[in-house]
């Protein structure tokens, strides 16, 4: 009798130690996620203003205000000899009114073929023109070039010059080199959500993010408001 009560005592007091380090393991990899959330969308807000801060070189802001949504990709790494490939995470805001959505987290993945040689880095904006734009966005996997049509984005005073192509583009697309590449090409390139980390911060995925109810900017998780604060502060309408 004795040996059985025991045997019972032992098996709760396993199963008590079982369910207290799950709980940790959750906590754990709960605030894991929530730093990958607050470094994507520091590090996203900071590359912008670091390229908006270039006067000549930065993005019209006649382009900005007619933009309907910003993703930006910062440090995606790009190697090739002969055969080149790209990957990196981002985030994209749709435009709201009087603001900007909350971030929802997306990768970059994708290669290019091509007589390339070396290996950098690569800061990636991307400003969504139109609806047509968005819509590609929220399909499983968009690949850059398709239906939207994305071109490269002018820079400075370039507006003036620009086609009307360009103007009228899906995507218009803008990078920067922090190192030495040889025929670099972003075409082929494919996004798509990374719903594990937007389940993680919205309970939701990325398509829900952009296209549900608005967060508002005092009810988002307060480690990516810098993310939509940094882009209103160069676009509101």
């Amino acid at each position: 009798m004795s040996f059985s009560i025991r045997g019972t005592m032992t098996g709760a007091v396993s199963v008590a130690i079982f369910l207290a380090l799950s709980l940790v393991s959750a906590q754990a990899q709960n605030s894991s996620r929530t730093h990958d959330a607050a470094r994507h969308a520091s590090t996203a807000a900071k590359t912008f203003t670091e390229i908006m801060n270039v006067r000549d070189k930065a993005i019209p802001k006649e382009l900005l205000d007619k933009a309907e949504a910003i993703a930006v990709f910062p440090g995606v790494i790009k190697a090739a000899f002969i055969v080149g490939g790209k990957g990196g995470q981002g985030v994209i805001s749709k435009r709201v009114k009087g603001g900007w959505s909350a971030p929802a987290f997306f990768n970059l993945s994708g290669g290019s073929f091509g007589a390339q040689i070396g290996a950098q880095k690569n800061d990636y904006v991307f400003l969504i023109m139109n609806q047509e734009g968005i819509k590609g966005l929220l399909e499983d996997k968009f690949e850059m070039g398709g239906e939207a049509g994305v071109v490269a984005g002018p820079v400075g005073r370039e507006v003036a010059a620009s086609t009307n192509t360009t103007l009228d583009a899906g995507i218009l697309s803008y990078s920067r080199s922090k190192g030495a590449f040889i025929g670099a090409a972003l075409k082929g390139a494919v996004i798509s959500p990374d719903n594990d980390l937007n389940l993680a911060v919205y309970g939701m995925k990325g398509t829900q993010v952009l296209t549900g109810e608005t967060i508002s900017l005092t009810k988002m998780p307060p480690s990516v408001r810098i993310f939509p604060r940094t882009l209103a502060r160069y676009s509101v309408r």
